[in-house]
């Protein structure tokens, strides 16, 4: 019966201890100013459009991971999310990235696309802003 409680401590003692630092994280994320958009001036309801992003990426350790996507009725906010290692990587000069996403048009009315250009001298969002109408 001690063997068999010994084993059992012995099984959670080892369960719970951690084999990595957590402390030290190979990377982290980090969301990058928009450079440019090339959006459609109209959209037709029903349609899906190809919406191309581009960004300047600093260095080699930056990669695409995603886009921050807010959708609030009509309005749409995007930023570009990278994953960002923490290695030593080769430092770009104005290496522009291009990324794209896919955009349904569900409704009628105008669409408002927010998409994030940084921040300002007082830490304050910046966006550059379209407003794209739905035809018939």
């Amino acid at each position: 019966m001690k063997k068999l409680i010994l084993l059992f401590v012995l099984v959670l003692s080892l369960a719970s201890c951690s084999l990595g630092d957590d402390s030290n994280n190979d990377f982290y994320y980090e969301i990058l100013p928009i450079e440019s958009v090339d959006i459609p001036t109209e959209f037709v309801l029903g349609e899906t459009y190809e919406i191309h992003i581009s960004y300047l990426r600093p260095s080699g350790c930056y990669l695409f991971n995603e886009f921050y996507y807010v959708s609030e009725l009509n309005q749409r906010t995007v930023a570009v999310i990278n994953t960002v290692y923490n290695r030593d990587c080769q430092q770009f000069e104005d290496e522009i990235v291009e990324v794209s996403f896919n955009f349904m048009v569900n409704n009628n009315g105008t669409y408002v696309f927010r998409f994030w250009q940084g921040e300002d001298e007082n830490g304050n969002d910046t966006y550059y802003i379209v407003e794209v109408p739905v035809v018939e």
